[in-house]
């Protein structure tokens, strides 16, 4: 089994990633780009090809269906985005919807029609790399997106969401898209995205949680002044603020210790020059949990620790809190049932956390959700050098496939 889907892979990965190729490395493939089409149009025809319904939603998500004999109105739903980042690799998003579907394609031949109707799909988008906004294409499906919050946005380039849309030969709903009533379960395989696995040498991660997030841009202002005859003890540094804030601020997240991670991402000190005393500087922090409580309360904590660093140093701080996401749990029930099929299987498999978003999370709240991670070597993604042993990625593959038959073709 293992093998056959080994020489799956080796078959469809490459054609597939030839879709959105980058010249300057890996492949770009943005929401509604004419690679992003092409790509759809593509793999709806293989999946057709298959022998498997295929069909567009009002938004460009993608769907391959095999009709259940028993329960043709229960639905179990399993892929990824097919988006990409710039510049980004080959697996992330798109090798979630290609094994669904090569996970199908060997059921089907194994043991003909599923019980339950059984779809493969390739989600519009998740990244937020052409247009700030994310999981567009999950959240039209569980009745989160509202077409307002994208009817005036622009890319970089000015071009706008819904005129990228229209050249697609999509639509712009008038309203919000009704959730989906008919989903039972939806089964997410991704990359890890991280060096936990690899470093274990375990091939398959049973994701119990993904994180909850908190985002902030701080804005200190202290006094910009002459680097020469500004004596230190009347300096308003900024930048020796932030330092400091930074310092402490580390240190308060590695005594706390996993799983929370914490993250000074960007700096911009200003006026930014070399004879100049910083008056101002912005920087951002990211902050992650899989505890709600846990992640306030660390925060909570930082947000103390900075207003008290810039009282002592007569420096004004605004604190923005702009992202504050729960951590999201997966399903119990199908957390413990992919454990024991591992167990059964006698997989090398680990129980873990996922540090990073995935469209895992838009379902679960609403329907049984489970993910299924494989190693990434050296923890590389969103990156052209992101890759993962053949093997691995045959290993996840088969353990979707065991999981789907459970879900899909038996009672």
């Amino acid at each position: 089994m293992t093998n056959h889907f080994r020489q799956a892979i080796e078959d469809t990965l490459p054609w597939l990633s030839s879709f959105g190729a980058d010249p300057a490395g890996g492949l770009t493939r943005l929401l509604y780009s004419d690679e992003w089409l092409e790509t759809q149009l593509a793999f709806k025809k293989r999946m057709s090809e298959s022998g498997l319904e295929t069909r567009f939603d009002d938004v460009g998500n993608l769907y391959g269906r095999l009709t259940g004999t028993r329960y043709p109105d229960e639905v179990i739903l399993s892929g990824s985005h097919i988006d990409s980042v710039v510049n980004g690799g080959n697996l992330d998003g798109q090798f979630g919807a290609l094994a669904a579907w090569l996970a199908a394609s060997w059921l089907k031949e194994t043991y003909g029609p599923p019980l339950r109707t059984f779809e493969v799909v390739a989600l519009a988008e998740e990244e937020g790399s052409r247009f700030p906004y994310v999981f567009w294409g999950s959240k039209n499906i569980v009745g989160l997106a509202n077409p307002s919050d994208v009817q005036n946005i622009t890319d970089a380039k000015g071009i706008g969401f819904t005129e990228a849309m229209n050249a697609c030969g999509f639509t712009l709903p008038s309203s919000p898209v009704p959730a989906r009533k008919d989903l039972r379960a939806f089964v997410e395989l991704h990359i890890e995205q991280g060096r936990v696995l690899e470093a274990n040498k375990q091939p398959i991660g049973v994701v119990n949680a993904i994180v909850g997030q908190r985002r902030y841009t701080i804005t200190l202002t202290g006094e910009a002044n002459h680097a020469g005859t500004t004596p230190m003890s009347y300096r308003r540094d900024t930048v020796h603020a932030f330092s400091r804030i930074c310092c402490e601020s580390i240190a308060k997240a590695n005594a706390h210790g996993d799983p929370l991670v914490l993250t000074f991402g960007k700096v911009d000190p200003q006026p930014n020059t070399v004879n100049v005393v910083p008056g101002k500087t912005l920087f951002t922090i990211d902050c992650r949990h899989t505890d709600a409580d846990a992640l306030k309360a660390f925060t909570a904590e930082l947000e103390a620790d900075m207003q008290r660093i810039c009282h002592e140093m007569e420096i004004g701080i605004d604190i923005d809190l702009w992202m504050d996401e729960a951590p999201v749990p997966m399903d119990v029930g199908l957390v413990q049932q992919l454990t024991a099929l591992c167990e059964k299987e006698n997989l090398n498999y680990r129980l873990m956390h996922s540090g990073a978003g995935h469209d895992a999370q838009i379902f679960a709240p609403t329907v049984p959700t489970c993910m299924i991670f494989m190693p990434s070597i050296n923890g590389i993604s969103h990156n052209p050098l992101e890759e993962t042993l053949i093997g691995d990625l045959a290993e996840g593959v088969k353990t979707l496939a065991l999981m789907l038959h459970q879900l899909a073709w038996t009672e």
